[in-house]
């Protein structure tokens, strides 16, 4: 019997995110971490348990009864599961030691009985190849456990008393009222080093060093959300700049809908989103890694700009299935991602705000200054072309990459040498000037594209970035029709996809019900600002985390988790929301 089967799938909702910027785990309610990537966020999985494979660490209170809660301490990812049993309470302390080291990943677990003498169950069962590659060469000295998995080497100290038990290692202890015990899970791909790591150390070292990263947002209208979407946004930067779309793959955005996908990769439009949050805030650090980032790309790539790169910048690897995978329920399993052979043109447009908002706050250097001239010049080469769009559909002249583009060009000009700022500028007009005689809608609102007429809630955002003013009638006109084609008790849809009610087609689009909120600020209705900031911050499980979307009748995260750009447009809603904010 697999032991790891013992720990099967949970919702959504009930997982929370450890991560250190290289990599991340999601934790379940039963300290079941089933989901963890080594020793990169693309590289193969070494708990897979999630989505159908092999291979978890759990640690638990080894009783019959017991209701889970948890919660993250301040400015950090670091999670306490919280159990009640019926004899008291007992807590799992949990961290991916922060920041972390590119080669060699460091899992913190410190398990304490609050109140009560409580038996503790742990298992550990690391199966890299995303579940294929057993244990093997495993090893006990003077309580230390040393073994390989694949390419892997791991070290687990704190674990005396284990032993093997079906291809894991089992441990079970009791600890009194007060008392704590550190498990401490070393992997790397390459040989750990001799010395052993001082459990104190590495904590205090992480606690340090996430109070450095994550600062308190009191500045905005959720102060405790937002610094909590700060921090999430962090966890997923790498040391090289390049930010993840989420931490997870193949988790349904639709069960049996075939809409599973690989999103452990950098998006330049999710980067630029968080890098504008963070300039609305004003701690600097992840605007400047998004700067950093997007400019590599673009000095690099130039008009072939890609959608989504690895965090180290390389190419993003072809889309396959993981068949022999038994997939998270409703979906299955695929690595990689076909955006490698898109063109997404508001990808060039959301650069140029990137880097305006950085200009603002004076964060550009000469390199930066030639990736917005690379990123304009890709404009004019490639703003006629069809693309991708935001929702990477089919090829089509999507009226939110264009007005992007418009947004994008009127951004950064003010910044720019008078020569440059003429030049960029008479390009929005003309992009502008083409796409109003091309997509606006007879009702006078903007249409999704020049061959679709429909609205989509996309269509909101380049307004709010500055495409056109908040009180031109276009404006007004789309925003009235997203209010009433594709809102739903103040939760909003992309777009419908079929006749009925929105919510047969798919959840929610907690991204598109931020917009919504800065949509409506924009034009001075705060109350209906707060109402759809309200609703969508709602939208998500006792960690706090969001994914891509909602099912509004179960009430169920549905998709990669957490997804980064709805933490960005959270981000900035709730700064551009606070009382002071014109």
């Amino acid at each position: 019997m697999d032991i790891t089967r013992a720990y099967p799938p949970q919702v959504l909702r009930e997982y929370a995110l450890l991560a250190d910027g290289e990599r991340g785990a999601l934790v379940g309610p039963r300290g079941d971490i089933a989901w963890l990537c080594s020793p990169r966020w693309d590289s193969e999985a070494v708990f897979s348990e999630l989505i159908g494979g092999a291979g978890v660490y759990a640690v638990s209170p080894d009783v019959d009864r017991f209701v889970w809660g948890g919660y993250y301490e301040p400015r950090s990812l670091i999670w306490r599961s919280r159990w009640v049993t019926t004899d008291g309470i007992v807590e799992s302390r949990d961290a991916l030691a922060f920041p972390g080291d590119e080669r060699r990943l460091v899992l913190m677990r410190r398990v304490k009985a609050i109140d009560c003498a409580c038996p503790i169950k742990v298992v550990l069962a690391p199966t890299d190849g995303f579940g294929t590659k057993p244990l093997r060469d495993v090893r006990s000295s003077h309580g230390i456990w040393t073994a390989r998995t694949g390419r892997l080497h791991l070290r687990w100290t704190g674990a005396d008393g284990a032993r093997r038990s079906d291809g894991a290692l089992t441990l079970g202890f009791k600890l009194r009222p007060g008392e704590h015990r550190d498990l401490v899970l070393e992997i790397s791909d390459q040989a750990l080093p001799d010395e052993v790591l001082d459990p104190a150390q590495v904590w205090q070292a992480t606690e340090y060093a996430w109070h450095e990263a994550a600062p308190e947002l009191t500045d905005t209208i959720a102060p405790r959300d937002a610094t909590h979407a700060y921090a999430v946004l962090r966890g997923l930067t790498s040391r090289g700049g390049g930010m993840v779309a989420a931490a997870t793959m193949s988790l349904p955005e639709r069960s049996e809908a075939g809409r599973n996908y690989d999103y452990r990769y950098a998006w330049i439009r999710d980067q630029c989103y968080a890098g504008q949050a963070a300039a609305a805030t004003e701690p600097l650090p992840l605007l400047d890694d998004a700067v950093s980032f997007i400019a590599g790309r673009l000095l690099a790539d130039g008009p072939q700009l890609k959608p989504a790169y690895t965090v180290d910048g390389d190419r993003v690897p072809d889309e396959r299935p993981l068949a022999q995978l038994d997939g998270y329920p409703g979906g299955a399993d695929k690595v990689g991602n076909w955006v490698n052979q898109q063109f997404q043109l508001d990808a060039l447009g959301e650069s140029l705000l990137l880097f305006a908002a950085a200009a603002r706050h004076d964060r550009l250097d000469t390199e930066h200054w030639k990736a917005v001239e690379s990123a304009v010049h890709a404009i004019e080469q490639r703003w006629t072309e069809p693309d991708a769009g935001i929702w990477e559909i089919d090829n089509q002249h999507w009226t939110h990459s264009r007005l992007t583009c418009v947004a994008g060009l009127r951004s950064i000009s003010p910044s720019a040498a008078a020569t440059q700022a003429g030049r960029w500028e008479a390009l929005a007009d003309t992009i502008l000037a083409t796409t109003a005689q091309q997509a606006v809608h007879p009702s006078g609102r903007w249409q999704r594209s020049t061959a679709d007429s429909n609205v989509d809630a996309a269509l909101l955002l380049p307004s709010i970035r500055g495409a056109l003013p908040a009180d031109d009638p276009r404006t007004l006109a789309t925003t009235r029709a997203v209010r009433d084609e594709l809102a739903d008790e103040h939760f909003v849809y992309r777009f419908r996809q079929q006749p009925g009610p929105l919510a047969q087609a798919e959840g929610a689009f907690v991204l598109c019900g931020f917009i919504m909120a800065l949509a409506q600020h924009q034009q001075g209705d705060a109350v209906q600002a707060m109402r759809f900031f309200e609703r969508n911050r709602a939208a998500c499980g006792p960690p706090g985390l969001f994914s891509e979307e909602f099912d509004v009748n179960q009430h169920q995260l549905r998709g990669n988790l957490p997804q980064a750009f709805v933490h960005a447009l959270m981000l900035e809603t709730a700064a551009t929301l606070r009382p002071d904010q014109d």
